[in-house]
């Protein structure tokens, strides 16, 4: 921890920081090197959860170079790199496999001879604004194979990306591991016309005494340096401190170059496209379903509509179409800004949405938008900490099981929540606790309510650069969403797949998708809460 990153009157660990910016160092004063405080570090597991985590964690297990440092002329050149399609002339026509294989070589030319390079790839037709997600198969060999199934006619163009070289996501789970503290928070405390504000964390230095602010109920755990006259009661908000600047070795940084080796597009050696010919004489109706919920791509695009392969998406293209499906109920919306853009789109696009103003902080929230008229009540809150929000009162500062205990349900009752963002910078285990309590409430309130609406929205991809690598990597992302989906397979929740519609657009990838996507996510969204009565 260095100090030059925070407030003046901010009480970090390793000095205390006074008003006048005179920093005392306490190696005089504290001779004991005390624990950290430490939340992720204590947990007391149950069998069935210690099995349960081991499982996750091995399900997420990456691939790791040869062991000593790589040189960067030896780490993966997406330029150098390239991949062909199996068989690209043959005859495809829609619900076949399309293969691709990828060959990775290094800035000299030569081939990988290990795996654990990040990929994306998707096919797409520009021209119908169709778009599918693919699924890459590492062959721990410096070659990848990439599996798309072909769900629409014409001419199929394949793109591939290397996200990330496999010797910058050793330097991603290095940072993972023993950078937890790379985002920092902060708290204010307020008495009379006094305040302070001291720097807080899942985990915190030891050396000096702290807050406790873990809470009673979860047992979520999280820490904030003790204020010196104030007390810790007196905390009145919570907010983003920053992000540590200087985490990587020259070295290391040669691997995180945004027009290098970051989200750089891998060409083919030859054909880049196949012509797939339309199905015959069957129902076209069926051809394109996928009965496993777990299907790869779980939907595509076409004609910039997301068609999911698991369910039916009907398109919510008139706001009383929104209006009829929501009638009647109380939408909750748990989560991040990306399901906040859910509330915004829904309250700006149905006239009769009015939001009230609750005089919250601006994108911070809560939120709540009513329609009097068809008694629609929609409501946005964000989750518990971490949360990189601007400032969030200590009153409004809520985890979302508890949110969950406190919600009666029935049919009249949705509830959407997206949690992943914010966990990108934490040990896995912290993001797995954390659901372990969303799930128990999502079950209890299934249990009394079984007709209860509940819809997972997973995470997506964004732009990547330099710095957004280390904090929040699509890497990192997907790590957090596979855990996600494994947690909350079996239960009856439903999923809005966030991160394929991210996947196979052809925008730019982007934290907040634009709203032609968001439009999507809703049509799916709603089309859980209101089947088609068939």
């Amino acid at each position: 921890f260095s100090p030059q990153h925070l407030d003046d009157d901010t009480i970090s660990g390793s000095n205390w920081i006074t008003e006048n910016n005179v920093q005392h160092s306490l190696s005089q004063t504290t001779k004991t090197t005390r624990k950290p405080y430490c939340g992720y570090t204590q947990q007391t597991l149950s069998k069935r959860e210690q099995a349960e985590e081991e499982s996750l964690l091995a399900a997420i297990q990456w691939p790791k170079p040869p062991e000593g440092r790589i040189a960067f002329a030896q780490s993966t050149d997406p330029t150098h790199s390239d991949f062909v399609i199996v068989k690209p002339s043959r005859f495809f026509k829609v619900g076949d496999q399309l293969e691709v294989l990828v060959r990775m070589k290094d800035f000299q030319g030569n081939p990988k001879q290990y795996g654990g390079d990040y990929l994306q790839a998707r096919i797409h037709s520009p021209g119908l604004k169709a778009g599918a997600a693919g699924r890459v198969v590492d062959s721990h060999n410096g070659l990848y194979k990439v599996f798309f199934t072909l769900l629409w006619p014409g001419e199929v163009k394949v793109s591939v990306s290397l996200v990330h070289p496999s010797e910058a996501i050793q330097v991603l789970l290095r940072l993972r591991e023993e950078r937890p503290d790379r985002v920092y928070f902060k708290s204010s405390f307020k008495s009379g016309r006094y305040s302070e504000t001291t720097e807080c964390n899942i985990c915190l230095p030891g050396g000096l005494p702290v807050c406790n602010f873990t809470d009673l109920y979860t047992g979520e755990p999280w820490f904030c340096y003790k204020p010196r006259k104030l007390s810790c009661a007196s905390r009145i908000s919570h907010a983003k401190g920053g992000y540590l600047k200087g985490l990587l070795t020259q070295e290391e940084s040669l691997f995180f170059q945004s027009d290098v080796n970051i989200k750089r597009p891998i060409l083919s050696s030859g054909p880049d496209s196949v012509i797939v010919k339309p199905k015959a004489f069957t129902d076209s109706s069926s051809m394109d379903r996928a009965e496993d919920p777990t299907a790869s791509p779980s939907g595509y695009y076409y004609e910039d509509q997301w068609r999911s392969r698991t369910h039916w998406i009907h398109n919510f293209n008139k706001s009383d179409d929104i209006t009829e499906c929501l009638q009647g109920k109380v939408i909750h919306l748990f989560g991040d800004s990306t399901i906040r853009q859910w509330f915004e789109y829904l309250t700006a696009f149905v006239p009769d949405l009015v939001e009230f103003n609750l005089g919250s902080p601006k994108n911070v929230g809560p939120f709540m938008s009513v329609d009097l008229r068809h008694n629609i009540l929609l409501k946005f809150r964000c989750h518990g900490p971490p949360i990189r929000f601007s400032t969030v009162f200590s009153s409004e500062l809520r985890y979302i099981a508890n949110e969950l205990d406190n919600i009666v349900g029935g049919r009249n009752t949705v509830v959407g929540i997206t949690i992943w963002s914010h966990f990108s910078t934490f040990p896995v285990e912290v993001y797995i606790r954390r659901l372990r309590n969303i799930r128990r409430a999502v079950l209890q309130l299934l249990d009394r309510s079984p007709k209860t609406s509940i819809v997972i929205r997973t995470a997506n991809v964004q732009e990547l650069g330099p710095e957004v690598s280390l904090f929040n990597s699509d890497w990192y992302s997907f790590q957090l969403d596979s855990v996600m989906r494994k947690m909350f397979s079996g239960i009856a929740v439903h999923f809005v797949d966030a991160w394929e519609m991210s996947v196979a657009h052809y925008l730019p990838h982007n934290l907040h998708p634009n709203e032609i996507i968001v439009k999507n996510q809703i049509d799916a969204f709603l089309s859980y809460v209101c089947p088609l009565q068939t």
